[in-house]
């Protein structure tokens, strides 16, 4: 069988099976900037109870006088 030279060019034939194909689904980003946004508060909410809480101290402070 012998192959016959066709008047289609094949560059613009895959651009058109390209452009007639289903586009790819997107990538969400909202749940990333969520989780982003949830962890940066859960942070911010650490740091401020790690300021705000009193000291621990494991001796008495005050020592009985001679």
């Amino acid at each position: 069988m012998s192959l016959t030279e066709t008047a289609l060019d094949a560059a613009a034939i895959d651009r058109a099976r390209a452009l007639l194909a289903r586009p790819r689904p997107r990538e969400r980003i909202w749940p990333v900037l969520a989780a982003a946004g949830l962890l940066a508060l859960s942070a911010l909410a650490f740091a401020a109870a790690m300021i705000l809480a009193p000291p621990v101290i494991s001796e008495h402070v005050l020592k009985p006088g001679p």
